[in-house]
């Protein structure tokens, strides 16, 4: 438009929100400036430009307001770019909440299986080793050392991979089964997974000691998993030399608490301290210590699924700790459970 045109129009007039221009022009003169003030510029064919606007009063040596300077910056392609990008990020949210929804069904699926896999194959299994046992013992008489030794063989791999199925089911499971975290009295569950060590720790002469106990949002039945597999694992590589000594503690940290298992067992190299949380790793033959090689993947997974994390500081014939963390438990709902 023409300077000449322009002269004494209404400033207000050229922008699409009128109202808000004049504010931002009557911003000028109280606060002396405004800088990128949104607004949008509107031609006489009718299509409009985003702009920034800013101004600032233009005073004479005397100090007397004579005029504003001001600019509008074109920013179009800002914009432009900012709609792309938000376009860009909507895409990757509907995508990750398509995978996502995609790797719960397919979890489902793999959990589904795993239960009724572990129930179909449990039946052949008790069959093998039923058989095996009656063959045993009614034959006996007529078996020469050979053919003992093979039952022997048959009827301890058939047990082997029944606990296998076993194990494998609980580690499926534990996403399934842990929906209901709730604030729970750890020296309580810690109390239930020395009542089912007993006899183990009782055989091995283990001595257990530990803090007083905080209460934690978790799932019972899996954090009593948690310290019996751990607690469980301190008396099966205990060491030969002294004897088997095992603490539980917990330590407050911000909302959360670390809880440690400490033994002085035979120890583990610190190469394989990320290893031993791996489903089947194993670092010692079934001949030298019996099992599946799933228990500490199981704690890692019920530890992940409280929202906490595990790990091992441990040297060689000194003992290990294991530690991992857990929510402190909601005061509101610490709260409405005690009342």
């Amino acid at each position: 438009m023409p300077r000449q045109e322009l002269v004494g129009t209404d400033f207000s007039s050229y922008f699409t929100q009128p109202d808000k221009a004049r504010a931002g022009y009557q911003q000028v003169f109280k606060e002396g400036s405004v800088r990128d003030y949104s607004l949008e510029i509107r031609h006489r064919d009718g299509h409009t430009i985003p702009v920034l606007y800013s101004a600032a009063l233009y005073r004479d040596e005397a100090g007397k307001v004579v005029g504003i300077f001001a600019a509008a910056r074109d920013i179009t392609r800002r914009r432009q770019a900012e709609a792309a990008l938000q376009e860009a990020n909507d895409t990757l949210e509907r995508h990750v909440a398509e995978r996502t929804a995609e790797l719960a069904r397919s979890n489902e699926d793999l959990q589904q299986f795993a239960y009724v896999a572990s129930h179909d194959l449990q039946e052949p299994l008790r069959m093998v080793n039923g058989f095996m046992k009656l063959l045993r013992d009614r034959y006996e008489a007529q078996l020469d050392d050979k053919a003992k030794e093979y039952i022997a063989f048959s009827v301890e791999g058939a047990t082997r991979m029944s606990q296998l199925i076993v194990d494998l089911l609980a580690y499926s499971r534990v996403d399934r089964k842990g929906t209901a975290l709730r604030p729970t009295d750890a020296n309580t569950v810690l109390l239930g997974a020395l009542g089912n060590l007993r006899g183990s720790a009782q055989e091995a002469g283990v001595t257990v000691t530990h803090d007083q106990l905080p209460t934690v949002n978790g799932d019972a039945s899996q954090l009593a998993q948690v310290f019996q597999n751990l607690i469980g694992n301190a008396i099966k590589f205990r060491s030969p030399d002294r004897p088997c000594q095992v603490h539980v503690g917990a330590e407050q940290q911000g909302g959360r608490w670390v809880f440690s298992v400490r033994d002085n067992g035979i120890g583990i190299s610190p190469q394989h301290a990320e290893r031993i949380f791996v489903i089947f790793q194993r670092l010692h033959t079934r001949q030298q210590y019996p099992g599946t090689g799933i228990g500490l993947a199981i704690c890692k997974k019920i530890v992940e699924h409280h929202g906490g994390r595990i790990w091992v500081e441990s040297k060689p014939g000194e003992g290990s700790t294991f530690y991992f963390t857990l929510p402190a438990a909601d005061r509101a709902a610490l709260a409405d459970q005690t009342e």
